[in-house]
Formats: C-alpha cells, structure tokens, sequence
C-alpha cells in the first residue's frame, strides 16, 4: 500500500504557518509516503516564491502543485524550471517555464503528479482534457500511479475531468475553491476523486481573504486589495488521505477538516 497525503490550498503566511506547525503530527499519524501540497496561494495569497518552498521542501513535502496565481510573484519565473518538486498546469502555452510532472519511486512502484487549469470561469487556457490525453500517452504511458490536481472553479468540470480519466488515472483531486467537499469516492474501483480538498488558512476568513475587503468589493463594487488577515485565533487545516495499490488503483480515500 501506498498513502499519499494531499493538502489543500494553502493561503498565506496563516496557512504556512498552520501547515508547518501541524505537518510532524500528520506525518506521525498517516505516515504518508507522499506529501502532495497545493501552493500557489502561499505568499501573502497570491503565487509563491523561493523562499516559501525552501519552507516546505525542508518540512517534507515531496511536491508541490500549483494553479492560475502560481506566476503572480516574479521571482519565482526564472526558478520554475530548476524546482523539481514545483510543478506548473500542463495546460499553459509550451513556451511557459517550469515543470510540468513531478516522478518518483515508491516501495518499486513509480508515480508521477499532474497539474492542470480549469476553463470555466477562469482565465484563458489551453483544452485540459487535450493536455491531460498527450501527456498519459506520452511521457506517463507506462507510469504505475498518476495523481491530478484539477485547478478549477466549476464543479463540473472538475467531475466531467474525473470521469473522463477515470481508470487511467489513480486519483483526480479538486483544489482552487478552497472549500472542501464532502463527496470523496472512488471511481470505477480505481480512481479516487474529491472535487475540493479544501484549504489551510484562516477560518474566519473569505477563501483565506480577510473578510472587510471582499465585503466592500460586494457591497460597491469597486476594486479592493485582497490580503489573507494578519492574525487569527483559528485555522482551518483541510486534508486528504488517499491509498494505492502498488499496481495503480486507488483503494481508499478520506476527507479531514481540522479546525485549529
């Protein structure tokens, strides 16, 4: 059996903070053979950078995905490509930098972690199911597990993707609206499937935001600075935890949201 532990959006210096705090007592208690960690809403919000996954990769995360903010901190450009453990969505336009697969060995079984944007109400982006199609019939025809992080905001898409992989995939797992779903499941005896695993921020938050900024967005709609809030006295840490087998399948999954 293989456990890999995949964590939701993580927003801001809160959530950092939260993640590390928390990650030795996960370890302990899981003990994964694989820490998955959604990280472009790390720095202040919005993208991530060097620094931040120093931070991780020192925790123990094995890898770290990505989604539509993952560039909006420029320094993190120039690294893209030499971050193994950082992966961009397949999806963006072919001259964009950075890694598109992260691959591993685990216990003699290789896996490898895909990443790719949703259209619907999202910014502009190449087909995903076009990009997810070359990609298994390429670089990862003869990969054991393949998990994907789908980056999108409509459910149904995320659930027509899923569908779609389902038995050619090992796991297709839900981030980008940083509010957990409670339909963790497996498809098709092989392939597990949550349509958000959530987020790690603060819990009295929007999405991770602090809150006065989007209200007044709504309430004027003028143009606001979106911050996670410096202080909180809560958290939310949103998890999953999923098992292989070594031939590819997934065989359990299961949802945790922690207040802290």
């Amino acid at each position: 059996m293989i456990t890999v532990l995949f964590v939701g959006d993580v927003v801001g210096k809160i959530g950092r903070d939260t993640l590390l705090g928390q990650l030795p007592a996960l370890k302990a208690t899981y003990k994964p053979d694989l820490i998955i960690v959604n990280g472009e809403n790390s720095a202040n919000g919005k993208g991530i950078t060097n620094r931040v996954v120093e931070e991780y990769l020192k925790a123990g995360v094995h890898c770290i995905t990505s989604g539509n903010h993952v560039f909006d901190n420029r320094e993190i450009h120039s690294n893209m490509g030499a971050i193994a453990e950082l992966i961009r969505p397949l999806n963006y336009a072919a001259r964009v930098p950075g890694n598109m697969v992260y691959k591993t060995e685990i216990k003699g079984t290789t896996l490898a972690v895909i990443n790719v944007l949703g259209q619907v109400f999202m910014p502009p982006i190449n087909h995903p199911f076009d990009a997810i199609d070359a990609i298994l019939e390429s670089e990862l025809s003869d990969t054991d597990i393949i998990l994907l992080d789908v980056h999108a905001e409509a459910t149904s898409e995320k659930k027509a993707i899923a569908l779609y992989f389902a038995g050619r995939v090992s796991a297709v797992i839900g981030t980008h609206t940083h509010v957990q779903t409670s339909d963790a499941c497996i498809l098709n005896h092989h392939t597990a499937f949550i349509t958000d695993v959530g987020m790690v921020g603060a819990r009295n938050s929007i999405l991770g935001m602090a809150s006065d900024p989007v209200i007044s967005r709504f309430l004027t709609g003028m143009p606001e600075r979106f911050a996670p809030p410096e202080t909180d006295t809560e958290r939310i840490l949103d998890f999953s935890i999923i098992e292989f087998s070594p031939k590819g399948n997934a065989t359990h999954i299961e949802a945790h949201h922690l207040i802290i």
